[in-house]
């Protein structure tokens, strides 16, 4: 059966114009649904920039934003971060015609946005790596969690691995099992009242040397 799309469908017959308005009025609803942020980080940024927020009764910004605005601090931050990156960025997002002239499907939100901006933080990714990031999330609409997943898969890639300092990661993490363990049979022993005095500053002292070994 081919693919039908569930708007194009007339139940109770044919489409009419109130219909039609109805699925114009969504669209635009999705549209401005996923580009709210905007106005609110727009907003945020001078009262966090300036400090406004003292003039309004509030020591902190995140103080302001938890009290007045219902906002945790990280995502009031992010609003702030994610906004100041596309104004500096991709402005074109800010402008009102590339709502108008992109479909609802591939506006991007605010979460969309942020990946692309923890992307282009990371030295390890070149270029092509950023410009495709940035297709897939200005053309392409896709969604925050799959924008995770490639910008995972592109670090793994391009992240050069030095066998000595792979070495290294295993014995240290060999030595932090080890001393995990001596830390919980000294806790155990100490407590139980089970091994005998010289026993147990031995394995202190073996566990101060392990400890030093990987810091």
């Amino acid at each position: 059966m081919k693919n039908m799309d569930i708007l194009d469908r007339k139940p109770g017959g044919p489409d009419n114009a109130g219909v039609t308005e109805l699925r114009k009025k969504i669209v635009e609803h999705c549209k401005s649904f996923k580009t709210s942020w905007v106005n609110l980080g727009q907003a945020l940024y001078p009262a966090w920039k300036d400090k406004l927020y003292y003039g309004w009764g509030f020591e902190k910004f995140e103080h302001y934003a938890r009290e007045e605005l219902g906002l945790k601090k990280e995502t009031a931050l992010k609003l702030l971060k994610v906004y100041f990156f596309t104004e500096q960025t991709e402005p074109s997002y800010l402008k009102e015609e590339f709502v108008q002239e992109n479909e609802a499907a591939h506006v991007p939100g605010c979460d969309e946005i942020n990946v692309l901006r923890l992307a282009r933080s990371k030295k390890e990714l070149t270029k092509d790596d950023y410009q495709q990031l940035k297709k897939a999330v200005f053309k392409d609409g896709k969604d925050a969690s799959l924008l995770r997943k490639d910008l995972t898969a592109l670090m793994r890639e391009r992240k050069e691995v030095d066998p000595d300092e792979e070495r290294q990661e295993r014995n240290d993490a060999a030595i932090r099992k080890l001393a995990s363990a001596i830390k919980i049979f000294s806790r155990d022993m100490e407590t139980l009242k089970m091994a005998p005095a010289d026993l147990l500053e031995e394995a202190r002292k073996l566990l101060d040397r392990l400890e030093k070994e990987v810091e």
